[in-house]
């Protein structure tokens, strides 16, 4: 009878050794093991080989169905398709993995504590980066910019050039290219500029009181008109906005596409100055009166002096 050890592996060997010293008994239940060993590594490596074959299935599977959401194809939405791709590959590989140790008679238990101590350092460690892939994956399940877009985020406009689980990748109208962080972005209030396909420009002058409003408020409506780049519908809008101390305020609205907004601003605001020049409507601005101090006559004051009668 094989003696007793603490150490599992000790009987395996004292097996082996009275096995080759001609002991049949033992022969034959190392021969037992070997065999229940075999069969149990044979279905070990056929779930391994199922779970990836399966892992690569749902993955595809995965993608596809991303792929036929309602949507047009940009970029972003690849990275998404991907990022759920990959998602479900590992979750299949992770619960093969467990079915292929139990099967060689690991606990799967142990696996499973030890699976969640790791994932819970890994968490506390890329606590930050986790949150930045939530909102990455939030942003591109709800879209609401895309690549392309002129968007305002974080209070920096600009547009949107790249994106993927982390950063947004932004480039502003200074030419500076900004890396800002999802969860930042998902967190605050975004602005899409592009989305609505037009954008609104207003511009307001004063002029003097005693001008033409008819003619000022038809030439602004004019000038819009015959600019291509302001589009035709809604139509252009003038009106008096304000009577200010020295100045009449007429104020023009307008729009334009997300692209010409800022060329068709400044350049109304030329044609605007000098057509308005022209037609006689003038621009009032502050003067400044200039007062010699040696002019003014000091006042003398008396005192001790009675004052004067009063009737």
């Amino acid at each position: 009878m094989a003696p007793k050890s603490d150490d599992p592996v000790t009987p395996f060997f004292e097996m082996v050794g009275m096995a080759l010293s001609g002991d049949p008994v033992m022969m034959r239940s190392l021969a037992a093991t070997l065999g229940s060993f075999s069969m149990r590594l044979v279905v070990a490596l056929l779930i391994l080989a199922v779970t990836l074959w399966l892992a690569k299935k749902l993955g595809r599977v995965a993608e596809r169905a991303i792929g036929r959401l309602p949507h047009h194809h940009h970029p972003a939405d690849q990275t998404l398709a991907t990022f759920v791709s990959t998602l479900v590959k590992y979750v299949v590989v992770a619960i093969g993995l467990v079915a292929v140790l139990q099967q060689l008679g690991v606990q799967a238990t142990s696996v499973l504590a030890v699976l969640g101590a790791a994932s819970l350092a890994i968490g506390l460690a890329l606590q930050g980066t986790l949150s930045n892939v939530a909102a990455g994956v939030m942003i591109l399940l709800l879209r609401p910019y895309r690549a392309g877009d002129r968007v305002e985020l974080n209070g920096r406009q600009g547009k949107v050039v790249g994106m993927d689980l982390f950063n947004t990748k932004l480039l502003d109208y200074d030419g500076l290219t900004l890396f800002l962080p999802n969860g930042k972005v998902f967190g605050e209030m975004i602005v899409n500029i592009s989305q609505s396909g037009r954008r609104r420009i207003d511009l307001t002058f004063g002029i003097d009181y005693e001008d033409d409003l008819d003619m000022a408020l038809g030439t602004l409506v004019e000038l819009a008109d015959a600019e291509p780049r302001v589009l035709k519908q809604p139509r252009p809008w003038a009106k008096v906005t304000a009577l200010a101390d020295s100045t009449v305020n007429v104020s023009l609205r307008c729009w334009a596409s997300p692209d010409d907004w800022m060329d068709t601003k400044f350049d109304l605001v030329r044609q605007v100055k000098e057509t308005f020049e022209a037609r006689g409507l003038n621009f009032p601005y502050p003067h400044q009166v200039q007062v010699d101090r040696a002019d003014v006559a000091p006042r003398t004051k008396n005192v001790g002096a009675d004052p004067a009668p009063t009737s």
